[in-house]
């Protein structure tokens, strides 16, 4: 072979796209998937960074949120995306569930490691609180169980040592607010005192203020538009769903569920 030519064919290698995987993946890598709405794409990054670093709680936690939203895509009914499918029918759900409770205890547990070291550890105050949140979601919300009440106190706990120490922390104001909403819409009233207490006014306007504020790193801006949008849509406000969906298409133009809500809505508008 002459010269010329292997010089072209390692020019030509070099224009064919490159694996993900060849690059050394970031946990950034792994968000963009999660919020492009490409959960197979941010498991394999996630699981690459959990390999490298096992000690991560960022990186835990992000793989148990991963999880968590697999599975509720998984028991999404085909028929009707606003219904949930039977447990029993969901071929996948098995072994999501078991990856999703394996990697949510073992953040749990790193984050009470370190808290039990140090009590004010702030770092993991906030992701164990978020990551028994995740628990939370999974039985209460999505598979409807009354259990995990254990993990709703000491989230909410940690939740507010966080925003006791550091009143800006974005992630625990959204996830704090996420805690006063659901409590606030999915429990009685005369019970809520029963939890604490909750209040979706206050729950939507913390998120409402926090994205107007801006100035955040932009993947904490992201999840505070994303709770927003999706407190938007549960209250009915569509005007102000559309308009929350299109900033967030904007830098997640391959999110599908993004993509289906705006093509509904403003169909509606057209006819």
């Amino acid at each position: 072979m002459s010269g010329a030519v292997i010089v072209l064919s390692v020019v030509l290698l070099g224009l064919l796209p490159v694996p993900l995987q060849a690059y050394a993946s970031t946990i950034e890598d792994a968000q963009r998937f999660f919020y492009g709405g490409d959960y197979e794409e941010a498991t394999a990054v996630a699981l690459a960074l959990s390999a490298e670093r096992p000690d991560d709680l960022a990186v835990a936690e992000l793989h148990s949120s991963i999880l968590l939203f697999k599975i509720k895509r998984a028991l999404r009914d085909p028929a009707d995306a606003e219904k949930t499918r039977d447990l029993k029918r969901c071929d996948a759900c098995p072994a999501l569930m078991t990856a999703f409770f394996e990697e949510t205890l073992r953040g749990q547990t790193l984050a009470r490691a370190r808290l039990k070291a140090n009590p004010a550890d702030e770092h993991a105050l906030f992701f164990l609180g978020k990551l028994d949140l995740n628990y939370v979601w999974l039985q209460l919300g999505t598979l409807g169980r009354k259990t995990g009440w254990n993990e709703y106190w000491e989230a909410r706990r940690s939740l507010d040592r966080v925003l006791k120490m550091n009143p800006a922390h974005g992630r625990a104001r959204v996830a704090r607010a996420w805690v006063d909403y659901i409590v606030g819409t999915k429990v009685p009233r005369g019970v809520r005192w029963l939890l604490g207490g909750g209040n979706k006014k206050r729950g939507l306007l913390a998120v409402r203020q926090m994205v107007e504020a801006g100035g955040s790193d932009f993947f904490v801006q992201v999840e505070a538009l994303f709770a927003l949008w999706d407190m938007q849509v549960r209250e009915r406000e569509v005007s102000a769903a559309v308009a929350t969906a299109q900033l967030l298409a904007r830098d997640f133009p391959e999110n599908r569920e993004l993509h289906r809500f705006l093509t509904t809505q403003l169909t509606a508008v057209d006819r």
